[in-house]
């Protein structure tokens, strides 16, 4: 008990002195850092079709004549309101018209009509209107409103935000939300992250916490700039625990620092070298060699090479050295390599390398030849604890592991179970974490739930639809201000924020790992719970990321309640001035998606449902009026005939 009361002694003294020092050195550090917004057309794919690179409404489309002209009279039909809902409503009521077909529809039509933004508001609003009347009329609780993307009409209402809010992002919400990510991300590394299971020292999130003690090491590395080696060297903090790809990581953010992560090397496609070799074992087998200095071939730690003026060694997680106990491979840290503080280490593209360990001939043949000679020499303690090496015969079945071995055994941690502490002690982390990342937050949510920000007033479209929903709530005399707020809640900080907010990476060039994730989840939840009218009632058994928050969420509940109070008393939009912006919305981005292929892809569910949406036609009174039925069996037929 005194041995594990002075160990949770000092995590807490670490826990507030690393807290009060980390604040001051992550705002000094990320002042002034540029910001890689993607263009327009990026970030909108991103959050419309998230996970689709190539997808088909960014390219050309080659199609015979017939085609074209059969849906440029589609395209034309698509225009028609009444044509566009009785589609719509007609794909919903089809038992096999799935949530992720609601969803792709629902994109396809934005940006089929991203040069039409008047007409898509309207389309919108219609829908919304019936969506509420659908609600109120199942007798549904009117809060479960928009709370999930459950009809197309929610998910174009995420779509239409994500179109009409890139220029808020851009010039005012998108600074803080990328200071928050880049802090996050500075902090989780400025401890150990298990690059396996994805936990880490620092974190808000008690499921990606390592639960154990993990010595480490700061070691302050010189990289020597890979595009230009006469360059002044780059001075980079690492841990002596990362694996080689991490500590690869962490130099190129360094060394590309402002650049756009889709323009710089991947750290795949580099190989890390050092000259810090001074293992005992590199003389033995130097001799074993012959003694030709020139080209040393170390047996152990694989080729080394000269390149200018300094010798070095080619580091990776797995290679000959790569210690295995039973069925676990762990794998190399710079500490399994003995790199000290101060090394002078390079970045070099692999196709430029030497050598390359994992297809060198050579080090395969010095191996089996004096593989045996080495396991039974009198050799230094830093050589025996580097065997028994990796061998074919070993590699099957070995689990892989870095600094916890608990992702394939839950139960077991590596280590004597006996001097583990109670992981709520850990849970002190979680708040030191959340305390150096406070500021950060703060300034996220203040951002967002505020009408006055310099140089750049409340999007209109924010106010827009706000009025529109509390004019439904006039229309069916809803007077209960938790209604509204709710409402209002799902249709912008649920709806876009949310998403955002977890997903940074629709809105920057950047890459976020999963210890990243796991913390803007964390963020992204208390900004929910912020937005919520609920009183949350804590216990001791309360999930660790409500407690964590739980002396912040009234705060910023003041901040949402104020936001939405002071939009109402804004002055109305009127139609001319949002017809107007609209419109310019659509002139500015006309071109970003290619509308032929959009209709092409829509027309795929006019073939699915063709019997289903003609029948629909013909029944409505309107649509007879119009031939909306005749019209459509003419793009068909044109079709048919080209196929």
């Amino acid at each position: 008990m005194d041995n594990l009361e002075s160990r949770v002694a000092l995590e807490c003294k670490e826990a507030f002195a690393e807290l009060q020092t980390d604040i001051h050195e992550l705002t000094q550090e990320l002042d002034g850092a540029g910001i890689p917004f993607l263009e327009y057309r990026t970030y909108a794919m991103r959050v419309l079709f998230p996970g689709i690179e190539d997808h088909p409404v960014l390219k050309e489309i080659e199609v015979p004549a017939n085609v074209e002209k059969a849906l440029t009279l589609f395209g034309q039909l698509l225009t028609k309101k009444h044509f566009l809902l009785t589609f719509i409503r007609t794909l919903e009521a089809q038992r096999s018209f799935s949530m992720r077909d609601r969803g792709n529809v629902a994109s396809l039509i934005m940006t089929a009509l991203q040069g039409e933004m008047e007409y898509a508001t309207a389309v919108l609003k219609q829908l919304l209107s019936d969506l509420i009347d659908k609600n109120l009329e199942s007798k549904n609780h009117p809060k479960l409103l928009l709370r999930r993307t459950e009809s197309v009409a929610e998910k174009m209402l995420t779509n239409w935000f994500t179109f009409l809010l890139y220029k808020f992002l851009k010039e005012c919400a998108g600074e803080p939300l990328f200071m928050l990510y880049c802090a996050i991300k500075q902090q989780m590394e400025k401890g150990p992250i298990d690059s396996i299971t994805g936990e880490a020292r620092y974190s808000l999130s008690e499921d990606k916490l390592i639960r154990q003690q993990i010595d480490y090491k700061t070691l302050t590395l010189h990289c020597v700039n890979p595009e230009n080696e006469n360059a002044p060297e780059v001075t980079v903090k690492t841990l002596n625990c990362d694996t080689v790809t991490q500590v690869k990581e962490k130099l190129l953010d360094a060394v590309y620092k402002g650049t756009p992560y889709s323009q710089r090397p991947k750290a795949s496609d580099m190989d890390l070298g050092t000259n810090t070799h001074t293992h005992t074992h590199t003389q033995l087998s130097a001799s074993l060699l012959g003694g030709n200095k020139h080209h040393l071939t170390c047996l152990l730690c694989g080729p080394e090479w000269r390149q200018g003026r300094m010798a070095r060694i080619i580091l990776q997680d797995e290679d000959v050295t790569t210690k295995i106990d039973n069925d676990w491979k762990r794998l190399n840290t710079l500490a399994h390599y003995q790199v000290t503080d101060g090394s002078v280490i390079a970045l070099v593209p692999k196709q430029n390398s030497a050598y390359n360990i994992s297809n060198s001939s050579t080090i395969t043949k010095s191996l089996s030849r004096y593989e045996s000679m080495l396991r039974t020499a009198s050799s230094p303690d830093s050589l025996r604890s580097r065997t028994p090496m990796i061998t074919p015969d070993l590699e099957s079945g070995t689990k892989l592991w870095h600094l916890v071995k608990n992702h394939d055994h839950p139960d077991q941690r590596e280590g004597d179970r006996g001097s583990k502490m109670v992981s709520e002690i850990y849970l002190t982390r979680l708040l030191a974490t959340k305390g150096t990342l406070q500021k950060f937050v703060d300034d996220l949510f203040e951002t967002i739930f505020s009408t006055a920000h310099r140089g750049s007033a409340l999007p209109l479209a924010i106010k827009y639809m706000f009025d529109f929903l509390d004019e439904q709530a006039d229309k069916h005399s809803i007077s209960d201000s938790d209604v509204r707020h709710t409402w209002k809640s799902n249709c912008l900080p649920l709806r876009f924020w949310v998403n955002v907010i977890k997903n940074p990476q629709f809105v920057f060039d950047i890459h976020k790992n999963s210890i990243t994730d796991a913390c803007l989840s964390v963020v992204a939840q208390t900004f929910m719970d912020s937005c919520s009218t609920s009183e949350h009632k804590l216990g001791k058994d309360s999930p660790s990321n409500k407690l964590l928050y739980a002396k912040d969420i009234p705060n910023y509940k003041n901040w949402v309640e104020r936001y939405y109070s002071d939009i109402s008393r804004m002055s109305a939009i009127s139609d001319q001035d949002m017809s107007a912006y609209l419109a310019e919305q659509s002139r500015l981005h006309v071109n970003q998606f290619n509308s032929m292929s959009a209709l092409h892809e829509i027309y795929s569910y006019i073939v699915k449902y063709k019997d289903e949406i003609l029948s629909a036609l013909e029944r409505d009174e309107q649509a007879r009026r119009q031939r909306l039925r005749s019209k459509l069996e003419q793009v068909i037929d044109t079709m048919a005939l080209a196929s």
